[in-house]
């Protein structure tokens, strides 16, 4: 992918401030009572580093790793877990911590089986919410960005494991 075929869609300083707010509601939402969040790997580790770092409320984090099969930028619908939670979430509330959420079918997958885990409360929090592609109805209780379609890198978002390490999101163009 050469520079040519990729622009800035969010800058790094959109990116903080949209982080920062999201930090600042979720903290207001729980004050003192400690949160867990639930990142989802691999795209997400650079937003709950940040993230966690504006949250003011007590706080433990833990991480899960899906896989969802399918040809070309299209997805099956099936869902493998390549890493459970390690932390027991029971009468715990639970964020689940997403970079993006597109079709829905991994999000929805995880939430129901982390419901059968008999959290106190559950919700989601992802950084870009993609309303174009959403196949199934699944909603995020905080939303950092909103955006129509498009294909995404940098800030955790990948294509072929490249490009988590950008700043800022590109949009690329053509795809």
């Amino acid at each position: 992918m050469s520079e040519q075929t990729r622009r800035i869609l969010y800058s790094r300083e959109k990116i903080a401030a949209e982080v920062r707010r999201l930090g600042q509601e979720i903290s207001r939402d729980y004050g003192n009572q400690e949160i867990m969040l639930v990142g989802v790997l691999k795209g997400s580790f650079l937003f709950i580093a940040d993230l966690i770092r504006e949250i003011q409320t007590p706080s433990v984090v833990d991480f899960v790793r899906l896989a969802s099969y399918g040809s070309g930028t299209q997805t099956s619908g099936i869902i493998e877990f390549r890493k459970e939670l390690e932390m027991p979430i029971r009468d715990r509330d639970v964020i689940i911590i997403e970079d993006i959420v597109d079709s829905g079918y991994t999000l929805e997958c995880l939430y129901n089986k982390l419901l059968l885990q008999q959290p106190r409360s559950l919700k989601i929090c992802t950084l870009i919410d993609k309303r174009a592609r959403r196949e199934v109805e699944i909603e995020a209780d905080y939303v950092g960005i909103s955006m129509d379609d498009g294909f995404i890198i940098g800030y955790g978002l990948d294509h072929d494991e490249r490009y988590r390490n950008l700043p800022d999101i590109y949009l690329v163009e053509g795809a």
